[in-house]
Order: structure tokens, then sequence, then C-alpha cells
């Protein structure tokens, strides 16, 4: 985790370049507990953006506080347990979030729009380029796209979970520069010789074990998540290239600060060389909950891994779950690692009939053979290696 000041400095001015930034807003740091939000906050918070807008910056924000707001107005003091009862808070306070953030960017002439997603929009191949294309063509009018998860209808087989993720998942979506996650505390603190001080970090260029060690599982009434989900979003955008900071929502200015280039928060930052994965690969791999799992043998974990070849049915080992063709799955290696992940042409049903034979045996099993592989090349990400660059998927 140690880097030295001058490396820190090289990997901010990273940071600076940013023109595409994706900024999520926690909950704790627009809420004033039982009173609501602090509209002394958002004020500065847009405040920061519009300043970052006028020097020719996109930017789009994912905010959370629909849910503490709607607490507020309806005089709910803990967060609820049940769903009809988180969603009707989610109802209520999502217009009155919205109506302050349009109240304060209304000053700077700055134009917003709500959208508002769920998992299942993300993963429908369709909708998930629907959301992409509405959201560059805001952000192309100057535009300042707020979004949510759709808390009001999600449950759970459709939603993303935590605003980090979906944080994450907008950055990837839009293909951004920079993802900032505001919370209430300056990034990740480390024990300072062993004692109850803590330092920032300022800089994690993996979330190994050793950095998941300085984190707890904090949770309180209001917000769900904390510096675990942060931590992982963090990973989850820096592994497609998009670098994230960490840092203090309620720092005036923090955001033309970390934009600087300043020693501003965490930035978790990723190999530098890890070039941006083609988009229908990034959906592929972030964007899907996968349905069954492929265990494969040594010899296709090597053809797949170093010499990019498409998973054959000779390759398969093992099949887990039942899913149809077109189904996203995970792909294990023998000793059960996480190699990638892809679409497969054939179901479940259909792999373990075939798994273990050559390809040229598919007719007779099945009685015809619309595809050669169980999952084609290019409809496969392999979490080790690069791919090239195609913004055009």
């Amino acid at each position: 985790m140690k880097v030295s000041s001058q490396e820190e400095i090289q990997l901010r001015s990273r940071v600076a370049a940013a023109r595409r930034i994706v900024v999520k807003v926690g909950t704790r740091v627009l809420m004033g507990g039982p009173q609501g939000i602090k509209p002394d906050r958002v004020r500065s918070i847009v405040t920061d953006v519009a300043r970052l807008k006028s020097q020719g910056r996109a930017l789009a924000m994912v905010s959370s506080g629909a849910i503490g707001c709607g607490m507020a107005a309806l005089g709910i003091r803990r967060r609820p347990t049940r769903l009809p009862e988180l969603q009707m808070a989610a109802a209520v306070g999502q217009t009155r979030l919205m109506a302050t953030y349009q109240r304060f960017f209304s000053r700077y002439r700055i134009l917003t729009a709500q959208l508002l997603l769920t998992h299942d929009d993300l993963r429908n191949r369709q909708r998930h380029l629907n959301a992409r294309n509405t959201l560059m063509a805001l952000l192309r009018r100057g535009t300042v796209p707020i979004i949510n998860e759709n808390d009001v209808v999600a449950v759970d087989e459709i939603k993303v979970g935590d605003n980090d993720f979906l944080a994450a998942l907008v950055a990837m979506l839009i293909s951004a520069d920079l993802l900032v996650l505001l919370t209430t505390t300056n990034g990740v603190r480390r024990p300072q010789n062993g004692g109850k001080r803590t330092v920032r970090v300022p800089v994690i260029r993996s979330v190994t074990p050793e950095v998941r060690k300085l984190i707890g599982r904090h949770r309180d009434h209001l917000s769900v998540g904390g510096m675990e989900t942060k931590l992982e979003a963090a990973q989850m955008a820096a592994s497609v290239g998009i670098p994230t900071v960490i840092a203090d929502g309620r720092r005036k200015m923090c955001l033309q600060e970390i934009c600087s280039g300043a020693p501003v928060g965490t930035l978790v930052i990723g190999d530098s060389r890890q070039p941006t994965l083609p988009a229908r690969k990034r959906w592929i791999a972030f964007f899907n909950r996968p349905q069954g799992t492929l265990v494969i043998d040594e010899g296709a974990r090597d053809a797949l891994r170093r010499r990019g070849r498409s998973l054959l049915p000779i390759g398969v080992r093992e099949v887990r779950g039942d899913f149809p063709a077109g189904a996203v799955v995970d792909i294990l290696d023998p000793q059960g690692n996480l190699l990638g992940r892809g679409l497969v042409d054939y179901s479940s049903e259909q792999i373990r009939l075939i798994k273990g034979k050559a390809t040229s045996a598919i007719p007779e099993i099945l009685g015809t053979r619309d595809y050669d592989e169980v999952i084609h090349r290019d409809n496969m990400m392999l979490f080790d290696q690069q791919e090239e660059t195609d913004e055009s998927a």
C-alpha cells in the first residue's frame, strides 16, 4: 500500500486529467438525522459540481438519500426492514431529494435529469444500451444526470443492492475517467503505531486481504454499505481501468481538490497498463448475475488464457445449476478459481450431455450442431486477460 510522495503525485495527475466523472453521494453525507436533508451540504456539493462543469468536465451523480428523506418526512426514526415500508419511504423521499438538487443547480442554470435504475435494467442488453445512450445524450447537452436505484419497485432479484456498486456500474456504463465516492471519512484509515489513532491510506493499488483487515462492517440507522462496499466498488472500477477516490463529502471544495490532483482521500487505482474493456465484455462481466457455473479442465484453461480460444465441449468437466442457452455463467478452473464469465450457446441440460465430448460428436448427441463451442471467445470475459478497446459495442 505504501507509495512515495512522487509516485502519488504521478498517480493523482491521472485523476486531475479526468473529463468524464461519476460522483456518488452517500446518505450520511446529505442527511442530518431525523430532521432530514441538510440543504447547506447539498448546496456545497452542487457548487463543487458546477465549478467542475465550468472547466469543461462532464459529471453524472449517483445520489443516495431518497429513503432518508422519506423517513424524515414520515417521522420514521430507524430504517425500515420491511420492503413495502422501504419502498414507501423511497417514494415519498425521491421527489424531495430531486427538488433540493434542482433548486441549487438552477442557480447555475444547470439542468438535472432523474434516472431510476434496477439491476434488471442494466443486465437486459437492450435496456442497458438504452440507459447508456440516454446518459451520453444528457452529458453531451450539459445536463447533470442524478441516478438512484429504483427502490420503489426493486426487489432482491432485480436490485443492484447498494449505491456504491450502482456508481461503479454507471462509471463503466458511460466509460468514465474517474469515480468519486463521497462518504463521511477522508478515505480508508489504518492504525498508527498500533494505537487507537489512525492515518489516511493515500493510495491502494489492489484490495487485498491486508486492506480488508483495516475496515469493519459498519452499519447505521440510515445507510447500508460502508467502507467494505466502497472498496469492492472501487476494485470493480479499477479492474476496467477506472480510478476511484474515496473522500469526505462534508469537506468544502472536496471535488475541486480531488480534480486538481491534491492528495485528498484514498485513491484506489488498478494496473495503469490495463486497457479499457470492450463495452460488450464489461456488460457480460459486471452487469449480469451468473445463472450457473462451468468447471473446465487444465487443457481448456490453457486454451482460454494463453491462446485466446473459445470454450469447447471437450474442455468442460462439470456443469452446476440449471440455465437456458444465452445465460451468463461463471467459468472456474480445476482448482475452483474464477477464471471468467461468458454467454453459453447451449442450455445446462445440453452441456451436461456434450461435456467432455469432441465437437464432432454434438450432432449425434443433440441431433443438431447449432454451435461448435459452448462459449464463443467473443462472448467471454476473462478476468486476468487484457482485451482490446472497442467502445462501439
